[in-house]
């Protein structure tokens, strides 16, 4: 299903501010070394919940990070509710995920150039395995 205009808008508004909101966070919280991105933005067709697919290096620390940022979704979302005021009506809820398609792209390079070979080692890419 192809999104509205009115979701794109509204995925647009939320992907910047979250970028600049995320990033403040990590930095005050000292934790130094870590770079996290916004990737997409996705708004479901009644704009009541926005999937946040957030991107950090090193990919080690990814899913400790999603886990804390989705303990403090209430004040992310309400300091992004605090930005966002005069552009929407109402803020949705958020969900935050984690963008792996960097290191997966990364993982097939390696397997093309021959660095890594997924046939004779099947274990080589185990998150995208289909249960």
């Amino acid at each position: 299903m192809t999104e509205s205009n009115r979701q794109k808008k509204i995925a647009g508004v939320l992907q910047n501010d979250l970028a600049n909101v995320l990033q403040k966070l990590v930095r005050d919280a000292g934790q130094t070394g870590i770079i996290i991105s916004v990737s997409k933005v996705s708004v479901t067709v009644d704009l009541s919940i926005a999937k946040v697919y957030v991107s950090v290096f090193p990919s080690e620390k990814a899913t400790s990070l999603v886990a804390e940022l989705s303990a403090m979704q209430p004040q992310i979302k309400h300091e992004i509710a605090q930005l966002t005021k005069n552009q929407l009506r109402k803020m949705p809820d958020l969900q935050f995920y984690n963008d792996d398609s960097l290191e997966y792209i990364e993982k097939i390079e390696k397997a093309v150039k021959g660095e890594e070979n997924p046939l004779e080692n099947p274990d080589l890419l185990p998150k995208r395995k289909k249960s």
